[in-house]
């Protein structure tokens, strides 16, 4: 029901007439970030949008197909690169480090890691033939993971209204973007390991931490915001990148999180959170239904 959904608010946007399908760009993020959002583009190429996905030529996961348009364009770091940083987040991780060294050893590998993939946006943004390709196409509008903020970026850069397809983001941007309530009182923050019913000293921790989500998050998008505001010949903030997004797409359910008001343009789709089960064997399956015997 929620993929259906998710469709449906797409398509709804893009329409422009009763019969005729859209013009959509897709600003994926490469790994199981694509693996989720690749459902949702082949099906609205299915449904008679014209829709066109743009790739580094370096990626995890994502390849050429004929269900979609792919448009590719050159990177500069290798894929041993993207393997080495991602393979030092998750050691990093797994380390059992005392508090704060943990938390510090884990702020400065995320700042690698959002460093060395955001390089692929600087090399679309800096690739004249794919650039000239997107301004001459006439999209409709952009279907994009935000999470290292390429999509809103080239989204500004056409002039094109924005659709994220998103799990969220470490410093509450998902919320505060959209000017979403978020009361400190009673909505625990990220890193505190706190309930939703908190004594007072962990409401003063909570408050703490929310000051510090910008201060990080900013450390985490340096990169990006520097590049959008060369591009936009502006300066431009995270809150700035984010809040004009036409529809938020949320993979994940609304009641296992805390409970809080959201905007009318923010839809949960919980469920579309990795690649489409395979069915299982005849002979596993033979075999499950006589232990269970």
């Amino acid at each position: 029901m929620t993929f259906g959904l998710c469709c449906a608010w797409i398509f709804i946007f893009l329409l422009p007439g009763l019969s005729d399908g859209g013009k959509l760009l897709v600003a994926p993020m490469v790994g199981s970030h694509w693996l989720s959002m690749q459902q949702l583009v082949e099906k609205l190429a299915e449904r008679g949008h014209e829709v066109v996905v743009v790739m580094p030529e370096v990626s995890w996961q994502m390849g050429t197909t004929e269900a979609y348009t792919v448009k590719i364009y050159p990177v500069t770091k290798t894929l041993e690169e993207l393997d080495n940083a991602f393979q030092g987040y998750v050691a990093t991780h797994l380390k059992d480090l005392p508090f704060p060294l943990n938390t510090l050893a884990i702020y400065n590998v995320s700042v690698n890691v959002f460093h060395t993939f955001f390089t692929q946006c600087k090399d679309l943004l800096s690739s004249e033939e794919t650039l000239q390709y997107l301004n001459q196409s006439s999209f409709d509008a952009i279907l994009t993971d935000p999470v290292f903020m390429c999509g809103p970026i080239l989204a500004k850069y056409l002039s094109l209204p924005f659709v994220f397809f998103m799990r969220g983001f470490p410093c509450n941007l998902h919320y505060e973007a959209p000017q979403c309530p978020s009361p400190l009182s009673y909505t625990p923050r990220l890193f505190t390991f706190n309930s939703d019913r908190m004594t007072f000293f962990q409401r003063v921790e909570n408050v703490l931490v929310s000051l510090l989500e910008r201060v990080y998050c900013n450390g985490f998008y340096e990169d990006a915001i520097k590049l959008s505001s060369e591009i936009l010949k502006t300066d431009v903030s995270l809150v700035d990148l984010m809040n004009s997004a036409s529809i938020w797409l949320l993979r994940f359910d609304f009641v296992f999180e805390y409970v809080r008001p959201v905007m009318p343009n923010m839809v949960f789709i919980g469920g579309i959170n990795c690649a489409e089960r395979k069915p299982l064997s005849k002979a596993y399956a033979e075999s499950t239904k006589l232990n269970k015997k």
